[in-house]
């Protein structure tokens, strides 16, 4: 008879800190259940990790700091095999394409099909809040408190015929926008499937990514739906035997 896989005691989860609120995503992540976390600050660090989160913060200021750090490739490595979450200036990074970007360029990492738009919705002074509704959360039915702060937009979904499907998992009501934004205008019909510019949350492969900030609420169920449903189901098939 094979013998049975061993059961997994934990799940260990690594949160970029080089800038940013990685502080509160460890938060969040000490909540559920056989999690434990990893700071990343070194090349060495991603060896412990199962997962990675990339926080919300100054996207280019990550980007340098992970260059100087000699995390840029490892990073872009990592995100090949193993499921990564990008929140806010972490979606900008797993981008494929980046406009509004400072004078000098972006560096991103990839890894999800998308292009994005730095401070799509405005500056400082455009950030908001909004009731979202959320497909897969655990009481789906409950709306998501979504904290969005010089939120980046989604502007074109760009998967390659031989990438995983992109699968939508919340968008925001034209209606919910700052009146100062221009990117989606008030009278939209943002019910077009076809238009990306309201996507909030998605995910690509193992994958997942946000515009806003779940880190910032007292709501952990997207860290718990990143741990089910993006982490513990590749840990299963790397422990299946063979």
């Amino acid at each position: 008879m094979p013998q049975r896989s061993p059961v997994r005691e934990s799940v260990t989860v690594g949160i970029l800190a080089l800038q940013g609120a990685f502080a509160e995503h460890q938060v969040m992540l000490q909540k559920q259940r056989r999690v434990a976390v990893v700071l990343v600050r070194q090349p060495e660090d991603l060896d412990k990790c199962d997962a990675l989160i990339i926080p919300g913060g100054e996207s280019t200021t990550i980007a340098l700091l992970a260059r100087l750090a000699g995390l840029l490739e490892p990073l872009r490595e990592f995100l090949k095999t193993k499921p990564v979450w990008g929140t806010c200036a972490g979606a900008i990074l797993l981008s494929r394409a980046v406009e509004g970007a400072k004078k000098g360029g972006q560096e991103l990492l990839g890894g999800i099909s998308i292009g994005i738009a730095r401070n799509g919705f405005g500056s400082q002074v455009e950030s908001f809040e909004a009731a979202l509704e959320v497909d897969g959360l655990r009481e789906s039915n409950r709306p998501f408190h979504g904290i969005f702060i010089r939120a980046p937009v989604v502007l074109s979904l760009d998967p390659a015929p031989t990438d995983p499907p992109i699968q939508i998992i919340s968008r925001i009501s034209a209606s919910l926008l700052p009146a100062g934004q221009t990117i989606v205008p008030a009278d939209e019909d943002d019910t077009d499937p076809r238009d990306p510019r309201t996507i909030v949350a998605l995910r690509q492969g193992l994958h997942l990514l946000t515009t806003f900030h779940p880190e910032l609420t007292k709501d952990d169920r997207f860290h718990e739906y990143f741990i089910k449903e993006c982490v513990l189901p590749t840990l299963s098939r790397s422990s299946s035997p063979a």
